[in-house]
């Protein structure tokens, strides 16, 4: 599975077409520092302001797996002042995961540029009892359930990704969720939880 990260922005653009920008610019990322989105943002961010000759500020807000920011973008001025980058799969995801999303996915934004994609990497803690991904499959299958699989949001590319890995395995995994993918990677180093999914820049 593969993470594709867009910039987006507010459904109209008028400010494109005339002297854009003439102000700072909003870069929202809609999950915690650390993560890849905010990795990409924190490196684009510099260009932006350099090539644009405004700030391009990058703010993280956070919760509900990427959909505060979402929203807040959603919801903000239509004018191309307040940016999004997000993780593609998260709002694709989001209309299955959460029946009431207070914005439409496929409506309320304009896409501007897919900035990159970064493929899944499948992690292990070192107390874990296996070298390789045949010997991790052997080991969840002799313990259903108790290994724990840290996640970065309930609902979130890199959970699904490890159903999908387990439906096709046939094992079972215990989902811890983290906030953000930062944590989770974290929560495996220090041997809180034993495997996770997450995106390669990160991991």
């Amino acid at each position: 599975m593969k993470i594709f990260l867009t910039l987006l922005a507010a459904v109209a653009l008028p400010a494109f077409a005339q002297g854009y920008p003439t102000k700072n610019i909003r870069l929202i990322v809609p999950y915690a520092a650390g993560g890849t989105s905010d990795i990409l943002a924190r490196l684009i961010g510099p260009k932006l302001t350099e090539a644009w000759k405004q700030p391009v500020i990058v703010e993280n807000k956070t919760g509900a797996n990427g959909n505060v920011g979402a929203d807040f973008v959603a919801k903000s001025t239509p004018d191309g002042y307040t940016l999004l980058l997000t993780d593609v799969g998260g709002l694709v995801i989001s209309a299955s995961v959460y029946p009431h999303l207070p914005f439409n996915p496929s409506k309320d934004f304009s896409p501007v540029i897919m900035v990159a994609y970064s493929p899944h990497v499948l992690a292990v803690h070192p107390s874990v009892k296996a070298t390789n991904v045949k010997e991790l499959i052997a080991l969840a299958k002799a313990n259903p359930g108790k290994l724990n699989f840290a996640v970065s949001g309930i609902g979130g590319a890199p959970q699904l990704a490890g159903i999908e890995f387990a439906q096709r395995i046939g094992v079972q995994w215990t989902y811890i969720p983290y906030k953000g993918g930062s944590n989770a990677i974290a929560g495996v180093a220090n041997g809180q939880t034993e495997v996770l999914f997450n995106d390669m820049l990160t991991t």
